[in-house]
């Protein structure tokens, strides 16, 4: 494994089953919103100044908060006190699956990624996964200390089943039968597990974190080995009843492309992805940069595959904005080079299929992206399900 060399052992953990449900709430409000005043954290959560005042005690006696600046006041009343998150008062990890590789990064408890391990995936089996996601762990928490919990996030469907959460199945893994991965890697680690899919902590961190800050509403697209989208609406991330929002790929958009799951040859998965524009453009699994390097030089086959895929992007991005109505819409992902070979089909499909929609009021934006993302992401989720329970 690779990583970043950090020599640093912390104090243990706070205690977080000694923090008040509202402690909980504050810190939650400080962790995405940054620094704020009691005054405006009180308004904001509908909570008393006393309250709050005991609150605050009881945060900063517990090492997670710090008190910050006095802010001059408006009036000729009191000054603003006010109240910092202490980031270096917990650790989280948080790890990305593929089928090929594991991605593992360290955050604070502001989510800031302080080191992080990339390693080749030997096997996508369920024992070498849980052996590869514990090694990564115990490396981290040996480097610093006091990690609170780990967060995993992988292209699946996560489900409730008696009160256990459960990966359902994952095609890119191989698995076809529920696996209880959190129960396995708590029994190994030793610590919280949330497990989620993917795409959704994604959109949950770049909600927080990335360009969707202060958006209440903004949808994620997720391409690469696959398609997925998550959506943030009035503020919160909408996962399902069951745990699977955001899918999209069976999409009918016309055209002939790669079969997919279902039998399909015109729908989003035929299209969009890049086994399927490897398929498409004629070259051999594993070979998109090759599709990519031949689009560029001008091959009618590979130039094709490109639009299609940028064509059947605009389509399915057209709907999220049809049926959510969202501020944002954000494209992540490895797999997104069709924009730039392209750019004219995915405004077609955009244009196609919008619905009494100005083109002009759909807010698009592609951030860079990294694999770290997805791995931040998932830290960020074990963040929130800590504060949250």
């Amino acid at each position: 494994m690779t990583s970043s060399p950090v020599d640093l052992v912390s104090a243990p953990p706070p205690q977080w089953s000694d923090l008040s449900a509202t402690g909980r709430r504050v810190l939650l409000d400080l962790l995405v919103h940054g620094p704020r005043s009691r005054i405006r954290i009180a308004e904001r959560l509908g909570l008393s100044r006393a309250s709050l005042t005991r609150v605050a005690r009881e945060l900063v006696d517990s090492g997670v908060v710090l008190q910050g600046d006095t802010l001059p006041s408006a009036t000729r009343g009191r000054p603003a006190e006010e109240l910092q998150l202490r980031p270096q008062a917990a650790h989280f990890i948080g790890v990305k699956i593929t089928a090929e590789r594991i991605y593992v990064v360290a955050t604070d408890l502001a989510a800031e990624v302080v080191d992080e391990i990339s390693a080749p995936l030997i096997s996508p089996d369920v024992e070498t996964v849980v052996d590869e996601i514990s090694a990564a762990a115990a490396s981290l928490i040996r480097r610093f200390g006091n990690v609170s919990a780990v967060g995993v996030g992988l292209a699946a469907d996560v489900l409730r089943r008696d009160g256990e959460a459960v990966v359902k199945a994952s095609p890119l893994l191989g698995w076809s039968e529920p696996i209880p991965l959190p129960r396995l890697l708590e029994e190994r680690i030793g610590l919280p597990i949330t497990v989620t899919n993917d795409v959704h902590a994604l959109t949950a961190a770049h909600h927080w974190f990335g360009s969707g800050v202060n958006h209440r509403s903004l949808v994620v697209y997720g391409v690469g080995a696959g398609i997925g989208s998550g959506a943030v609406i009035d503020d919160e991330l909408v996962e399902g009843a069951n745990g699977r929002s955001g899918r999209v790929g069976h999409t009918r958009v016309g055209g002939t492309g790669r079969v997919c799951a279902n039998g399909h040859t015109d729908c989003v998965h035929s299209f969009v992805s890049m086994p399927a524009i490897e398929l498409n453009a004629g070259v051999a699994p594993g070979e998109y940069p090759l599709a990519v390097a031949r689009a560029r030089a001008g091959g009618v086959r590979e130039a094709e595959a490109f639009s299609s895929a940028a064509y059947a992007l605009g389509a399915v991005v057209a709907e999220s904005v049809n049926l959510f109505d969202p501020e944002l819409v954000s494209l992540m992902g490895e797999g997104l080079d069709m924009l730039d070979l392209a750019p004219g089909a995915y405004r077609d499909g955009l244009v196609a299929h919008l619905e009494q929609v100005p083109i002009e009021s759909v807010r698009t934006e592609r951030p860079p992206f990294t694999f770290g993302l997805y791995a931040r992401g998932a830290s960020a989720t074990a963040i929130r399900d800590l504060l949250s329970e």
